[in-house]
């Protein structure tokens, strides 16, 4: 067995980098950005009011009540031609250009009517210069890179690039994963159950996992425990990037996958982690597409789609390791002396009395009850031989938000 360390450097040295390829702004959500968003525009692209009011020049505001001749109207999306002179104000509105000769903008709180004179303003409260002025370039200029390459886009990236012109977007293709469940004893979710036979989660947690760290995922079905049926399956993962098996992977009799996949073109890399859950764990080449054999435990396939998986498909988008799920926390029961595998535990996380986060493991951490990952929001992570704990020490946990 090696460790998880020594399995993850394994995974994540050759694993290529995904091709790029154009999309438009409205199916951007979630790519990974592979060239710069520059802004082809100006934005704003002039001198533009911020408020509701009159556009004056600020020298004729100095002293108030100041009586200015109304000479015209700049509404947004429209403009006064000419030039404002002294003693002068045009009434605007947000977003309205600035006349040529303005200079700050009067609020149409602090004027009122000049008497019977409809051509007439009295502002009431100075404005110096550039009060209420959005000036031209104030977001950003023709130019200038908005967002960087690398950057997973969300609503605000998206925003920004339609704000700069920019409907087309270069993004990395996502990694197709094809996942393989196999065994007798399994069927879909809503499928009649015969004798013995439980129901398949495994393809469609991983297949979440998948889509959530960007990557598309390909459902093969369920191979039955011969190997027709493995064959058969497996022969749909051609042209993907990455095969995922689902069971298959351990001693038993059944366990099928290196002997099948082995005598059509598996180079298995290593086969066994020091870890728990998730100690059968197989990967290697299969093709051109890296393959992973995953336990069939469903919590052990979590686990290890979320520390293995996960950071395979960040790799491949080029995306920078994921440090911000680890983090430390106090233990909130006493645990006992750990063996030589590394050891992942389900957890509560609560905010203790002083602030700090508190981890409790809970009691039962059988690899088949996928409810207490559920209930979980953090893996207590426990190094090999590590010794016994006590309540109040700190220990490293994992946050599972990504799951």
């Amino acid at each position: 067995m090696i460790s998880v360390a020594e399995a993850l450097a394994k995974i994540l040295a050759d694993l290529p980098l995904m091709p790029v390829e154009t999309v438009d702004l409205a199916h951007a959500r979630g790519r990974v950005l592979a060239e710069d968003v520059v802004a082809r525009v100006t934005q704003p692209p002039a001198h533009l009011s911020a408020m509701d009011g009159y556009a004056v020049r600020a020298e004729d505001v100095v002293v108030v009540p100041a009586r200015l001749k109304r000479v015209g109207t700049a509404p947004a999306g429209g403009a006064y031609d000419g030039r404002l002179g002294p003693g002068e104000a045009v009434r605007i509105f947000t977003g309205g250009p600035l006349p040529e000769g303005a200079d700050a903008i009067v609020i149409q709180e602090d004027t009122e009517a000049g008497g019977n004179d409809d051509g007439i303003v009295v502002v009431l409260e100075s404005a110096p210069k550039g009060r209420y002025v959005r000036p031209a370039g104030l977001d950003f200029s023709a130019g200038k890179v908005g967002v960087a390459a690398g950057r997973v886009l969300g609503a605000r990236e998206i925003g920004l690039a339609a704000a700069m012109n920019v409907p087309w977007l270069a993004v990395r293709r996502r990694p197709r994963v094809a996942l393989l469940a196999t065994g007798d004893e399994i069927v879909r979710p809503g499928e009649p159950l015969g004798p013995h036979q439980i129901v398949s989660s495994n393809a469609l947690a991983l297949a979440a996992l998948v889509e959530a760290a960007g990557g598309e995922a390909i459902d093969l079905g369920i191979a039955r425990d011969n190997a027709e049926s493995l064959s058969a399956h497996v022969a749909g993962a051609a042209g993907v990037d990455m095969l995922v098996t689902l069971g298959g992977a351990s001693v038993g009799e059944h366990d099928l996958i290196r002997e099948v996949l082995g005598g059509e073109g598996l180079e298995l890399e290593f086969w066994q982690i020091a870890m728990r859950p998730g100690k059968p764990l197989m990967f290697g080449r299969f093709g051109r597409a890296a393959m992973l054999g995953m336990p069939g435990n469903p919590v052990s396939s979590l686990v290890c789609g979320l520390l293995f998986l996960r950071p395979a498909l960040r790799k491949m988008l080029g995306l920078p390791p994921d440090e911000g799920l680890r983090r430390s926390a106090r233990l909130g029961r006493d645990l006992g002396a750990n063996d030589r595998r590394e050891d992942y535990l389900r957890a509560r996380l609560e905010n203790g009395q002083d602030g700090e986060p508190v981890a409790t493991p809970f009691e039962k951490q059988d690899s088949s009850m996928l409810s207490h990952l559920v209930d979980a929001q953090c893996l207590v992570v426990r190094p090999p031989h590590a010794p016994a704990a006590k309540t109040g020490e700190p220990v490293e946990v994992i946050a599972l938000d990504s799951l």
